[in-house]
């Protein structure tokens, strides 16, 4: 899969350069949608309240965080923490990060299969990222096949995680947007706007996972190689 010369630039452009493209494109999307405010001048956190509302989760609460684009959601403590710049903001950029990370409550509430799924492989997904490089490094430089393998296996369970990851946040963001429309605060042109929002912030997502993907598989025809 990645013989020769032109395979090689493949796989660097798929572990360095997506991923890279993807972070500036979150970026510079979600810089120029911080800077225009919705028509109904709610900020971020005023959305998440009202959506929290609406379906009925008055027992999720909303927290300022540190950092920039540091949002999320903790289905543990059912609270939605937003960074400063979108609590505050009523922009955008501000309203698409926080009806999104209300949809994930939203899906936590509801129980959500992939969602709940996700959740359960966290500590596995955790181990094999973790363990999965040393193994397979161990197993190279010993020439035991057996740790090379454990070490595809580690790895796999974290590749399975960034792929269960794309459903969870794609069904959060199309929940957002169904949930911004119907509630009026965005309106008309806001919505095509606000799913630019959105979609960037998924691609970092889709590269996380071609870049797991483009790994696994690497280590796999290596092991079948020194099988050979």
């Amino acid at each position: 899969m990645f013989g020769g010369l032109g395979g090689y630039l493949i796989y660097i452009a798929l572990i360095m350069i997506i991923p890279l493209w993807a972070q500036s494109k979150v970026k510079s999307t979600y810089k120029k949608y911080s800077n225009k405010a919705t028509s109904s001048g709610m900020t971020g956190a005023q959305v998440a309240r009202k959506i929290l509302d609406d379906n009925g989760l008055y027992n999720v609460s909303i927290q300022e965080t540190k950092g920039m684009l540091s949002d999320h959601y903790d289905p543990r403590k059912k609270v939605v923490r937003l960074s400063s710049g979108n609590f505050h903001n009523p922009s955008m950029a501000a309203s698409a990060v926080a009806a999104h990370e209300v949809g994930h409550a939203i899906q936590d509430e509801q129980g959500y299969a992939f969602l709940k799924f996700r959740s359960a492989l966290v500590p596995v997904a955790s181990l094999g990222s973790n363990m999965s490089f040393f193994l397979i490094l161990i197993g190279i430089f010993t020439q035991i096949s057996q740790l090379f393998l454990l070490g595809i296996i580690f790895m796999a369970a974290a590749v399975l995680f960034q792929l269960v990851t794309l459903p969870v946040e794609f069904d959060a963001s199309n929940r957002a947007m169904d949930q911004l429309v119907s509630a009026g605060i965005i309106r008309n042109n806001e919505e095509r706007e606000t799913k630019k929002v959105l979609n960037a912030a998924a691609m970092t997502y889709v590269a996380a996972a071609l870049v797991a993907v483009a790994e696994l598989l690497r280590f796999i025809l290596m092991y079948a190689a020194s099988r050979d």
